[in-house]
């Protein structure tokens, strides 16, 4: 991203680059919430339409599957007549991004009506293209709008907003959706408010004075492919692939998992807060994470300033959680669990291809666990998974696209175009689990199939600590 012929950053004044960011935490917010909000479908649309594993995860593969068409179409249009974001601002680009996100909730509502399955998969679709476009167009935005060295820092600051976001929405999605009477009506409503919520943050974007950075002169406006001359953008499109499968098998399988005999017997109400906590993990960790990667704080204060965030996180965690079937005494593993994270995050001192590579490699023990393990081992495992998970993303994203230059938008429309990950990893997983059950639930099938996301997260290991450092010779 630096070099003479790189995207300039925009000139923007500080206080103009951090109302940026704070318009664009926002939007993270809201998809993060709204993308969890699948993992919640897929046991209820399991039972209300008698569905095997298999069908039940085409939610993912629908909602994900879209990420992967829309950035196939963008990447296709940015080769033959010039980058779409770069032309037309990311301004624009969020705005319509909004755009197909709010129609893809307010599809909800026919879907509903109609008592089908696959009307409900479709309205999916359509909401996956909308975030399609908002990742082409807000990762980068946020790696851009500030100097170079602080982009890892930005990006997991943003992501950590994500993942509030995604600690929310079980809690607030489960009480919405399992807890109604009518089943068959019961995500109606909630996408309905969703859509009128991302309307009126439409309305807030066109409102809001966002800083562009400059844009190449024409001449250099048309690819041709040139993104995928960048050995760190391919490996990092694996990675990706990778990631997003990983996080988003672990996340819709939980509360089946957690529900297993062998395992806790937990129903949904109870399993539901156990997904919020590996969710707040994630968002635990990118707080953390933020300052950790930061260049420009002294080793004593960020140590400082690490555990009082990890020790806030925990708070609010326990907030959130401890009410109903769950107790503050049931949860206090996850505080030893965030100070395993803050020691990881500071043997990397500030490195991003170590801390992602270490933390992968943490991820990789935990899924031994939850494969062999039983109780609350594998309880605990599987959801720790989710504060090792929590920059990996922002990472793998900064270090793909650090030195594309003029080929940053379109090796981030490649990047998001891997979250196909989160469509094929479950998918695959869960057809595992329903291939070595034979029709019957098979305990030992479910925790084998987690030898799936374990090998994804054994490649991660091998992007942050070798994969990422590669670089082309321009």
């Amino acid at each position: 991203m630096q070099g003479a012929s790189s995207p300039a950053p925009a000139t923007a004044p500080p206080s103009g680059s951090r109302h940026a960011l704070a318009v664009l935490t926002s939007l993270f917010f809201l998809w993060g919430f709204i993308t969890v909000l699948n993992d919640v479908l897929v046991p209820h649309w399991k039972a209300l339409f008698n569905l095997t594993y298999a069908q039940s995860l085409l939610v993912q593969f629908c909602f994900f599957g879209a990420y992967f068409i829309g950035s196939l179409i963008y990447y296709f249009i940015s080769v033959s007549s010039g980058d779409p974001i770069e032309r037309i601002g990311y301004k624009r680009g969020l705005l319509l991004g909004l755009g197909l996100s709010a129609l893809g909730c307010a599809l909800f509502a026919p879907a509903s009506l109609m008592h089908s399955y696959g009307a409900h998969l479709a309205a999916l679709f359509v909401l996956g293209l909308g975030f399609t476009v908002l990742q082409i167009a807000a990762n980068p935005f946020v790696a851009i709008i500030g100097p170079p060295e602080g982009a890892s820092s930005r990006l997991n600051l943003a992501q950590a907003f994500n993942s509030l976001g995604t600690t929310l929405a079980p809690l607030i999605g489960g009480w919405l959706i399992f807890d109604q009477v009518d089943a068959s009506s019961a995500v109606r409503a909630p996408y309905l408010g969703l859509a009128l919520v991302l309307a009126a943050i439409a309305v807030v974007v066109w409102a809001t004075r966002l800083p562009e950075p400059a844009r190449p002169p024409r001449t250099e406006a048309v690819n041709s492919g040139s993104a995928f001359r960048h050995p760190q953008l391919r490996w990092g499109m694996v990675a990706i692939f990778c990631y997003v499968g990983a996080e988003v098998a672990v996340g819709s399988l939980i509360i089946s998992f957690l529900n297993l005999d062998g395992v806790m017997g937990f129903s949904e109400d109870v399993a539901k807060h156990y997904l919020s906590l590996y969710w707040g993990g994630a968002m635990a960790g990118r707080f953390i994470g933020a300052v950790a990667l930061s260049r420009t704080m002294a080793p004593g204060r960020k140590l400082g300033v690490m555990a009082t965030i990890g020790a806030a996180m925990f708070i609010l965690l326990i907030i959130l959680n401890a009410t109903g079937p769950v107790s503050i005494t049931d949860l206090w593993p996850m505080a030893l669990l965030i100070a395993a994270n803050i020691a990881v995050a500071l043997l990397a001192k500030g490195n991003p291809g170590r801390t992602m590579g270490l933390f992968a490699s943490v991820a990789v023990l935990l899924l031994a666990a939850v494969v062999a393990g039983k109780g609350s081992i594998a309880l605990w495992s599987i959801v720790a998974i989710g504060l090792f998970n929590s920059i990996l993303w922002s990472n793998i994203f900064t270090l793909s696209i650090d030195g594309l230059r003029n080929d940053t938008a379109q090796g981030s429309s490649l990047l998001v175009m891997m979250i196909l990950g989160g469509a094929l990893v479950p998918w695959v997983q869960a057809s595992i689990i329903d291939l070595l059950s034979a029709g019957a639930v098979n305990e030992q099938a479910f925790h084998l199939s987690f030898l799936l996301p374990l090998a994804c997260y054994a490649y991660l290991v091998w992007y942050g600590l070798r994969g990422s450092t590669l670089r082309s010779r321009i």
